[in-house]
């Protein structure tokens, strides 16, 4: 403080006295409110030594934080899971190859051995010509080039990276101060619903089969639905002509067989071509469209056993289940959708049920379904090449995708296929003989490409008739290839 020269006017009482200047305010004191203020200013300085013992208190709290012990355990599983990856394809490629050279080594013995004794014989009796000797000189030029073709393997590096790397990101923009590790590139996303704006990654990679059509546990034939279970990171896939619902890890080469895979037929542990697979966690069982043996079965997840039909003679086509355990089927016979409540032994047409057509209270051939939280059903009536929604007691449905005819055009679809949709209302389809994504905001008369949409093919950009759609947590978009019997991943494209 700063003595003050005379009487001058007090800040606080505004009376004529000796005062003195406080250096930090400015402010002209008396005696007796240069106490108070000093008081103040202390009262002051306690709040900011409070509010810095909470910091403190707060940061220590964060670095024991739960989160980052989960990041960390995460960490840890993927480099386990990485390494059993390596591991088990190293160990692949070593028994294919010695599997390689000593079976076709063996057949060469054979026919050399096979050919020494030929030799041996006719020299013995000495009885040969040139034409013998002109045969024993291509048999033993086959031999060679089956040697030579024997020894020319290569190791070929797949384009597919066998482990995706992780990061940890950091955002700004984000409130928590933690990020979240997404397994495949370490991106940050928090949104529960994928706004118009949101983008992908051009390039999917393959997360199930891409090892060609069979029936192998690396392979896959012709799959349909999928659903992805985020909490045990994999994805269910209906199988469909190998009559089996299969399951893939995130990063597994091979999938599980979880139901059917016991030839094709109608016991109750057998399947005949399912185009679709849902998982009822509330009862820890899987609802599978059981196509061929016209039926809907209840397989229980962890259990070969105790399987039950659920709903008889019906042309499902594809299933969904709504937050009430409600099961909605899409007969592609009767070119309508009905809901099936627990008990139900007819259930209640929710989407056409008019006859097959093009009107607002008909369907032709309707497959993929998703129902909103309001309980509108959203159905792809892929012979009309559109989308149509239907409101909760509805008569008639609406037009929210497609409808001006088969074609490319952006106003178009061409036999559309999985459909989702998100809180918005954007509505995201496999527009499956165009080969690609679409996303139609609500109420758009055109929508946009999502990912596809570059000819049909097997590159990472590109899809041949894709089916099956879904999200994950983190709005990856997985996509049901069909034709190059795989399905792919997406990542959300974080700027």
């Amino acid at each position: 403080m700063a003595s003050g020269n005379g009487k001058s006017r007090c800040f606080t009482c505004g009376k004529e006295k000796r005062a003195v200047r406080c250096e930090g305010c400015l402010q002209v004191f008396c005696y007796d409110h240069l106490t108070d203020h000093r008081q103040e200013l202390n009262k002051q300085l306690d709040h900011i030594e409070h509010t810095r013992d909470l910091f403190r208190q707060t940061l220590n709290e964060q670095m024991n934080h739960p989160q980052i012990h989960l990041l960390v355990k995460q960490i840890d599983q993927w480099e386990e899971d990485s390494i059993k990856t390596v591991q088990q394809t190293a160990s692949e490629c070593r028994q294919l190859l010695v599997q390689h050279t000593t079976k076709n080594v063996h057949n060469i013995e054979v026919n050399l051995a096979k050919l020494s004794d030929h030799l041996k014989r006719i020299r013995s009796e000495n009885d040969f010509n040139e034409v013998d000797l002109s045969q024993f000189n291509q048999k033993l030029k086959q031999l060679a080039e089956k040697l030579d073709k024997l020894c020319n393997v290569s190791i070929q590096q797949d384009p597919t990276p066998l482990i995706h790397r992780i990061s940890v990101v950091v955002s700004s923009s984000m409130s928590n101060s933690f990020a979240k590790i997404e397994e495949s590139k370490g991106k940050i996303v928090s949104l529960k619903s994928p706004p118009s704006s949101m983008k992908w990654d051009q390039n999917g990679f393959t997360v199930a089969g891409g090892y060609g059509e069979g029936n192998q546990t690396n392979q896959l034939y012709w799959p349909y639905g999928i659903y992805v279970d985020e909490e045990d990171q994999t994805v269910y896939i209906a199988d469909y002509g190998n009559d089996r619902i299969v399951k893939w890890k995130y990063g597994a080469h091979h999938g599980q067989i979880v139901a059917g895979g016991n030839g094709k037929g109608n016991r109750k542990d057998q399947l005949n071509l399912p185009t679709d697979v849902v998982l009822d966690k509330k009862n820890d069982s899987f609802i599978i469209c059981d196509y061929g043996n016209r039926r809907v079965v209840r397989w229980p997840r962890r259990s070969s056993k105790s399987q039950q039909t659920i709903i008889y003679n019906v042309a499902c086509s594809h299933l969904t289940i709504d937050n009430t355990g409600d099961i909605y089927v899409s007969d592609c016979e009767k070119n309508e959708v009905r809901r099936w409540t627990k008990g139900d032994n007819t259930g209640t047409v929710v989407a056409g049920g008019n006859g097959r057509g093009d009107g607002p209270n008909q369907l032709n051939s309707p497959g993929y379904i998703f129902v909103d939280e309001d309980n509108s059903v959203f159905v792809s009536d892929s012979n009309n090449n559109r989308v149509m929604k239907w409101i909760k007691g509805a008569k008639e449905g609406v037009v929210v995708a497609g409808g001006q005819g088969e074609g490319n055009a952006l106003t178009q679809l061409s036999n559309p296929q999985g459909v989702l949709v998100d809180q918005s209302g954007t509505i995201y389809v496999a527009d499956s003989w165009n080969h690609r994504i679409m996303r139609w905001p609500a109420g758009a008369t055109k929508g946009t490409v999502v990912v596809g949409g570059n000819g049909q093919g097997q590159q990472g950009h590109q899809f041949s008739c894709p089916l099956g759609l879904a999200f994950d947590g983190q709005n990856n978009l997985f996509v049901g290839d069909w034709g190059n019997n795989r399905v792919q991943k997406f990542d959300v494209h974080v700027e």
